[in-house]
């Protein structure tokens, strides 16, 4: 067992607790109609996209692995380490994890809705109001809750597994 699943539990936590932030952030700004400068416009709704490490690490180019392992298996075109479907080099080392990748405006506009009395509606009497969806933001929430449970719950499962087995 490998300290590393304490590392993919950790990004997993870490992954779930930006999104709770975004989440917390479009839920505080449901009537927001100005930008932070003061101008008039609504507040668009964020959101969060994830990559894993490993995904990361083959874009900034540190796919070419080595080994001393005997029964390591490379592409024979590339001279790449072969890495199976579980990401497990075949020496037996995880790289795993998740991280965020970007926190993004969401692209699917504002709502405009007719309220003349808004101190913010325009000469025509319309408002442009956040595109956020509050119940779409308690699921996303919860599921994100979940999911950083889950991971806190592999990590304290690993934890209670290593102290057992120091018992022996």
């Amino acid at each position: 067992m490998s300290f590393n699943i304490f590392d993919i539990a950790g990004s997993g936590m870490t992954a779930q607790r930006a999104k709770m932030d975004t989440i917390a952030s479009n839920i505080a700004n449901i009537h927001t109609t100005r930008r932070p400068d003061g101008s008039k416009g609504a507040y668009v709704k964020k959101d969060v996209s994830f990559r894993t490490i490993y995904e990361d690490n083959i874009n900034r180019g540190f796919s070419n692995f080595s080994s001393n392992a005997p029964d390591a298996q490379f592409d024979p075109r590339t001279g790449n380490l072969l890495i199976n479907a579980n990401v497990a080099l075949n020496n037996g080392m995880v790289t795993g994890g998740v991280q965020v990748e970007q926190i993004y405006e969401r692209a699917d506009g504002v709502k405009t809705i007719y309220d003349p009395s808004h101190p913010d509606a325009d000469e025509e009497g319309y408002v442009d109001m956040p595109n956020v969806n509050i119940v779409e933001e308690m699921v996303d929430m919860i599921a994100a809750s979940r999911a950083y449970e889950a991971n806190a719950t592999v990590a304290e499962n690993i934890k209670t597994m290593m102290q057992s087995a120091m018992n022996i």
